[in-house]
């Protein structure tokens, strides 16, 4: 684990200079701030949000210290204001580099204890949760990595930084499905990182504690009784989450990539290393992974290995790759997964 100071976040920012960042909930919170911070250190910010006002004022601000911004009405569960967001983006600068799936909302419906019923039938409960905190980002993320590839020089970086929260980690009572979309967030950088990664593609997440209120009292996400078993406890600055959303961004260090950022109070940042689940059943899962991984690599390694041979010797050498793969299980090279 690494503990990176409010400083330290903007040691590499000078790289944001002249990228173009695609932002969705850009107008408040937390989107705000890294918007304005991203154009800070020269980046070319495109917002996406519903609240036009809001959003006019931080392109306003922008402009005002000399930077480049624009704004898109959008609505994250319109495919197509989606899609014309990323449009302005390649219109305007000519490119997308940064993406960053920021809009989401807090619990939507009461999953947990009330069922409305319609005509002797319970009625379907609203997902709205769900659908703006999980298959929007997918959304966003698909577009993200499309648009990526236009007009695109060769070695350019390019980086995705996604939002979590501290409810990725630890589930909020009461908040089932605010809780599952981001434990699904985290889930989505494991699963795409090392995929991205071979086409110098950052992809990270940031998992901040509850921010944007004065104290726990006026944070909207919580029910009465957590916020009375939580009380007295710091929030997080909105300020410093904004650092944590630039620093995942511009890192250019392939092996922080991957890595999730947490800011699990008011103190600093931590760069988790390469997070894995260890405890329990799941160190046992997470070793069987590794046997697997161990093993397909000495495969790969071994069929080149023989390809190299049978380019020396002919092509005739039929029996060579099982001979081969046997003398590497016998000598220890090769660990079968089973």
């Amino acid at each position: 684990m690494t503990t990176i100071s409010d400083d330290q976040l903007f040691t590499h920012a000078s790289r944001a200079k002249g990228k173009v960042v695609v932002l969705t909930g850009g107008a408040n919170g937390i989107g705000r701030e890294a918007a304005l911070a991203f154009a800070k250190y020269g980046a070319k910010v495109v917002i996406g949000d519903l609240d036009k006002a809001s959003a006019d004022g931080v392109v306003a601000d922008i402009k005002k210290a000399g930077g480049e911004a624009v704004f898109s009405q959008c609505n994250v569960l319109d495919w197509d204001a989606q899609v014309d967001l990323f449009e302005l983006a390649i219109s305007k600068y000519g490119a997308v580099d940064i993406v960053v799936p920021n809009a989401g909302i807090n619990e939507a419906a009461d999953l947990a204890r009330k069922v409305e019923i319609k005509d002797g039938r319970p009625v379907r409960p609203a997902m709205l949760t769900m659908q703006i905190n999980l298959t929007a980002v997918l959304h966003t993320v698909h577009l993200g990595l499309h648009y990526m590839t236009q007009n695109r020089a060769p070695g350019d970086w390019k980086s995705i930084v996604l939002i979590g929260s501290m409810a990725s980690w630890q589930a909020i009572p009461l908040a089932p499905q605010y809780s599952a979309s981001k434990h699904a967030i985290l889930g989505l950088m494991r699963s795409l990182h090392l995929t991205l990664a071979q086409d110098n593609i950052r992809l990270a997440v940031v998992h901040p504690w509850f921010a944007g209120a004065s104290s726990l009292a006026d944070t909207k996400i919580l029910p009465v009784g957590v916020k009375v078993v939580l009380a007295g406890i710091p929030l997080t600055p909105v300020s410093r989450i904004a650092g944590a959303i630039v620093c995942a961004a511009v890192d250019p260090d392939p092996a922080t990539a991957g890595c999730p950022y947490v800011l699990p109070d008011d103190g600093p940042v931590m760069r988790l290393d390469k997070e894995k689940l260890t405890l329990g059943v799941y160190k046992l899962l997470d070793e069987r992974v590794q046997r697997i991984e161990s093993f397909v690599e000495s495969v790969k390694f071994t069929v080149a290995t023989v390809a190299d041979i049978s380019r020396i010797f002919g092509k005739g050498l039929i029996v060579v790759p099982v001979v081969v793969l046997a003398i590497a299980v016998q000598r220890g090279l090769v660990t079968l997964p089973f």
